[in-house]
């Protein structure tokens, strides 16, 4: 097998530090893939159209053997927050048992506080060298449910920063999310919403995956928006599957675009695993990322910061044995051209890998040190390296 490409670490969070003889302030935005967190309990979705669609409960995560006490009706329409106002339904999804102690991966609670113990870490450990703390804001990709990220905040490695959440379920077809954690004393919410991707077949049938979170708020006083992804997968082919990333992409740039409009003074941060690479179609006709600082203008005003890595050979994971910088972050060009030293710009990006991160041997030597090697739990952390970028302004 090729030699998976991977890169040292750097650096994340906010303090101060020198640079060039003069003391910075800065604040790490990143993100961390974590492979499958799923809780040990067997459940389903409850959605309860009578609450808000921003209310959390609207759409929450249940154990199979509540259900029974809950109202609900027949549903046989398809899953969108929209056709579903004012109903009390049922969602049952594909991954419910693959992570229960009855099935082939034995996933018990054990196995549960260690997968716990190691997100937490590299969380905790994101950018320590440079800042001898854990990172302000953090997206999360693959989770179950609201109660794993509650579980995970309250880490030893994490419960000392008083992180804040931002989840709401998705109707992905095997029940996984995407959500932020934040820095209470450092990042404030001013509003927060999913976006639904609705994606379909070569039949024409609706292929359920995660939404887009956008998530808008005070960063040090800041005005930012983050919006978490994680586009549809290569499953079926790069070639055939690409138009639903396209889709993703025209999402992102329509929510990106909107945001813009309202205030073009906020600072926009778009991040997550795209499933392509920076050169993809999707992230370079349809979110029209740019590649450099110099292609930057009003019809371009987003910046791809992984572009260069990629360029260098840098890699995030392993797709079918080929290295992949799918995990992204793509920022509004006042991160990267407006020269105010009193206000936060984008100082560098990096993905993250630590000796601890790699695999250190057989096969996949190189590659990230992942959780699962089919049913069996490795101790390892992630099939992706995270990603994150630094930002720095005078204090």
């Amino acid at each position: 097998m090729k030699k998976f490409l991977s890169v040292v670490a750097v650096i994340f969070s906010v303090m101060t530090f020198a640079q060039q003889g003069k003391v910075k302030r800065v604040a790490a935005v990143g993100f961390l893939n974590v492979e499958n967190l799923w809780d040990t309990i067997r459940s389903a979705d409850y959605i309860d159209g009578t609450k808000d669609k921003t209310n959390p409960a609207f759409h929450r995560s249940i154990p199979l053997d509540s259900i029974k006490f809950l109202e609900a009706e027949k549903y046989d329409g398809q899953w969108s927050d929209g056709l579903l106002v004012g109903k009390k339904v049922i969602r049952y999804q594909s991954g419910s048992e693959e992570f229960t102690p009855a099935s082939g991966k034995n996933y018990n609670t054990k196995i549960y506080k260690k997968k716990l113990e190691n997100e937490a870490k590299v969380i905790a450990e994101l950018g320590s060298q440079y800042t001898k703390t854990a990172p302000a804001v953090v997206g999360l990709i693959e989770v179950e449910n609201r109660q794993v990220i509650q579980d995970l905040v309250k880490e030893p490695a994490l419960a000392k920063y008083d992180y804040g959440i931002v989840h709401y379920n998705s109707y992905d077809y095997r029940g996984i999310d995407v959500a932020l954690i934040y820095q209470k004393r450092r990042f404030t919410v001013t509003n927060s919403f999913k976006k639904e991707l609705k994606v379909f077949g070569e039949d024409g049938k609706r292929e359920y995956t995660r939404d887009i979170l956008v998530v808008t708020g005070l960063l040090d006083n800041e005005k930012v928006a983050f919006f978490m992804n994680h586009w549809p997968s290569r499953r079926g082919g790069e070639a055939a599957s690409l138009p639903k990333r396209n889709a993703a992409a025209a999402l992102l740039k329509q929510q990106m675009d909107s945001i813009r409009t309202v205030d073009p003074s906020t600072k926009l941060f778009a991040m997550g695993d795209f499933n392509d690479d920076p050169v993809s179609a999707s992230l370079k006709n349809y979110l029209k990322a740019a590649a450099s600082e110099k292609d930057l203008n009003d019809e371009k005003p987003y910046l791809n910061l992984m572009y260069p890595l990629y360029k260098k050979g840098v890699a995030s994971l392993a797709y079918q044995d080929a290295p992949n910088l799918f995990d992204q972050i793509i920022v509004s060009k006042n991160l990267v051209l407006d020269k105010n030293p009193k206000e936060y710009s984008v100082y560098k990006a990096e993905i993250y890998a630590p000796a601890y991160l790699v695999n250190k041997e057989g096969n996949y030597k190189g590659y990230p040190f992942r959780s699962w090697n089919g049913d069996q739990f490795t101790g390892g952390y992630s099939d992706h390296f995270p990603a994150f970028v630094i930002l720095q302004k005078e204090p």
